[in-house]
């Protein structure tokens, strides 16, 4: 008898606590992703890096469809230099039923999976900007190793009205190939 009168209790302080929290900004993304189109190898220009991008050189995500539906995703790096040995990540990328192909999830460690939002793409799928609604870590792609200084600053550009800070922007250093 006593929990039936403690519920709608509980159910009015759990709103009301929901509603007095503000609403985090919705991350923008692309309208449409044509996803065997975004498949291949994307360079990563800039960042505001996870632990183990930090002194990355040389940053590549390599996408391929999997038989079952998931993207198998090839992530290879450098640390600290263009000499250093080349080392490489395997996560397992699956797209979400909601978001027409732009939103993703990432598993990099079962069961452990990270949101991965394309939140813009530009109409050739020549340079991405891969995104989180925390607004913690941002990737800047582009299917060439170099983009032109202009292509950078629309991209930190479209970063910065996104809600990110920009002054935790890298820039991912990049052999010339």
């Amino acid at each position: 008898m006593r929990l039936s009168r403690l519920l709608p209790v509980i159910a009015m302080a759990l709103s009301a606590s929901a509603c007095s929290s503000s609403p985090e900004r919705p991350l923008p993304r692309a309208t449409a992703v044509d996803v065997p189109r975004f498949m291949g190898d994307w360079y990563v220009i800039a960042q505001i890096p996870t632990f183990i991008e930090r002194k990355a050189f040389d940053s590549v995500e390599r996408y391929a469809m999997r038989p079952d539906g998931r993207i198998q995703t090839t992530f290879t790096y450098r640390k600290g230099s263009f000499d250093a040995k080349l080392k490489t990540m395997h996560p397992v990328g699956r797209v979400e039923k909601e978001g027409n192909g732009a939103v993703w999830g990432m598993q990099f460690i079962w069961p452990i999976q990270a949101e991965y939002v394309i939140s813009w793409l530009d109409e050739d799928y020549q340079q991405t900007i891969v995104a989180r609604s925390k607004r913690d870590y941002v990737w800047y792609m582009a299917r060439t190793p170099q983009v032109s200084e202009a292509d950078y600053q629309q991209a930190i550009e479209k970063i910065a009205a996104m809600g990110y800070d920009t002054s935790k922007i890298r820039k991912v250093p990049q052999s010339e190939r």
